[in-house]
């Protein structure tokens, strides 16, 4: 499935950025069209009880800071994304067909980001987001969460720091799984592209290592040639392990499904994709 459609969800915080600029980056290698997409959050919801003890003056306080917290952000994200199409030298096309090579867009709405990211993710190719940190917010979280879960399409999450997402070694973590299956036929762009391929697979948990060869056979149809590579794991769910293996193959990006396992396995053993999310490294594919 070829990526011509990115989102990018974009709160005009500092570590938007980053974000902006890897997906500003794979647009640029694959000649895709950029969505940036600013989600100004209704002041209304900054009184979730209102008026229940609290007088009128202090409610229409609080609902002006909301407003002008909206406002200030709504701009900084407004100057980020003019100033890379600027720097990038990125045609602004609302509606296609656009120019032969990348584009770019900008969408404000008012209303929920999460909400806003599900329904418009679920009309792009490739959907590109933080990866969050401890210090993240509830709201960038479901954002993430909503992405992920609610789209059906492909997430590119880029670490703190930001990445480049270079795709020269490409790591696929595979467990056969539907989830899995999804993540590789959504991301074969990415796939296609690389220079090496591996596929790891942890051995436990069951999943056998012959899984590995299986998908190595089917990918060499698309004339794929990729390395197979089995970890042990123990009784962890495999999530430390599994960024350890991209590590020693040098991989630059990891595409795997996510939430695969059981929600009775996850909270005994703790998630991969979890593990994953709080601490790679690297960009990320996940699809579900």
């Amino acid at each position: 499935m070829p990526i011509k459609t990115i989102l990018v969800p974009l709160d005009g915080t500092e570590g938007a950025q980053l974000v902006l600029d890897a997906a500003c980056a794979v647009a640029q290698h694959l000649a895709a069209h950029i969505e940036v997409l600013h989600v100004r959050a209704d002041s209304k919801n900054a009184v979730p009880l209102l008026g229940e003890g609290m007088s009128g003056a202090m409610i229409e306080e609080m609902i002006d800071l909301a407003e002008k917290e909206a406002m200030s952000r709504a701009q900084k994200a407004r100057a980020m994304f003019e100033e890379a199409c600027q720097r990038l030298s990125l045609p602004v096309v609302d509606n296609p067909p656009g120019p032969n090579g990348p584009s770019a867009a900008w969408v404000d709405e008012t209303g929920r980001e999460d909400e806003v990211t599900a329904k418009r993710g679920r009309l792009a190719d490739l959907i590109v987001v933080a990866r969050p940190t401890p210090d993240s917010d509830v709201t960038f979280r479901m954002t993430l969460n909503a992405a992920i879960r609610e789209t059906g399409r492909p997430v590119l999450v880029i670490p703190p720091g930001g990445a480049k997402v270079a795709g020269h070694k490409v790591a696929i973590a595979w467990n056969g799984s539907h989830e899995s299956s999804r993540a590789v036929r959504l991301a074969m762009t990415f796939v296609e592209s690389a220079e090496e391929v591996f596929i790891l697979t942890a051995e436990g948990g069951g999943t056998r290592a012959c899984a590995a060869s299986q998908l190595a056979r089917y990918l060499s149809w698309h004339g794929i040639a990729a390395k197979t590579r089995t970890f042990e794991i123990a009784d962890r769910a495999g999530g430390e392990d599994l960024l350890k293996e991209c590590k020693e193959v040098g991989a630059d990006l990891l595409i795997m499904g996510a939430y695969t396992q059981s929600r009775v396995r996850t909270l005994i053993l703790g998630g991969v994709t979890s593990h994953v999310l709080g601490h790679a490294d690297l960009p990320v594919v996940m699809a579900r």
